[in-house]
């Protein structure tokens, strides 16, 4: 039965960070878009500050590119390439330069064997394969214990879904970092004066939120999963 009452308590908890994913998700949508329409003083695109800050920390084999969509900006350490989207690459925005900032962080990591970017992307592959199977396997496995009494393959799915969680962990430590490398940068080198850090700031602290929120949904979610499978273990001695 305490299995059981904990169980009942992580659903209505993950039912809980469904409203809060989209209430973080919409906070972002709407920083970034305030922040898009305040032009930075120095009429910097985020590629033309994305270039000079690699420069300025001697990293000349990462290439900076173009790529389609909005907010789905991202450093490929596998290709050393920083991909900008349509609203940072052109854009003369406080939001476009703190973005272009931040996936410079990224590759500045990379160059420096930043530790928790080493480790996230060593167990990427194995993450990749868990999250495809992870939850196919914990949804058949709960519906055969619920049958013949064994929970091995739910147990197993439950294990590739730990796997999942800790990467989204390991990504806390590697976002905040880039983000805290971003503001440095661009305050040391005189891109944004005081008050255009603040706004760029925002963009980063709610974009931020969104890693914490999705790896706080997804431990309520590992939790849940674990005391299904211990109540029923328990109800049926």
């Amino acid at each position: 039965m305490y299995y059981y009452s904990l169980s009942n308590l992580f659903y209505f908890l993950s039912i809980a960070m469904i409203f809060v994913c989209m209430i973080v998700q919409g906070n972002v949508t709407s920083t970034f878009k305030r922040y898009s329409e305040v032009k930075n003083k120095r009429d910097y695109t985020g590629a033309d500050v994305a270039r000079m800050l690699l420069h300025q920390n001697g990293i000349y084999d990462v290439t900076v590119e173009h790529i389609k969509g909005s907010l789905s900006d991202h450093y490929d350490p596998t290709k050393k390439v920083i991909r900008l989207s349509d609203d940072v690459y052109g854009s003369k925005s406080l939001a476009a330069l703190g973005v272009a900032a931040h996936e410079t962080g990224h590759a500045v990591q990379h160059a420096k064997g930043y530790a928790p970017l080493k480790l996230r992307s060593a167990i990427f592959p194995l993450v990749n394969f868990s999250s495809k199977v992870s939850m196919p396997l914990v949804m058949i496995g709960l519906m055969l214990g619920l049958l013949i009494n064994s929970y091995t393959i739910a147990i197993f799915g439950v294990i590739l879904f730990g796997v999942v969680v800790m990467f989204q962990i390991i990504t806390l430590p590697v976002e905040f970092n880039a983000s805290s490398r971003a503001l440095n940068m661009l305050s040391e080198y005189n891109y944004l004066d005081n008050n255009e850090v603040s706004g760029a700031k925002k963009v980063l602290s709610a974009a931020a939120l969104t890693y914490v929120a999705a790896a706080a949904a997804s431990v309520i979610q590992l939790l849940r999963f674990i005391f299904i499978i211990l109540g029923d273990k328990d109800r049926r001695r």
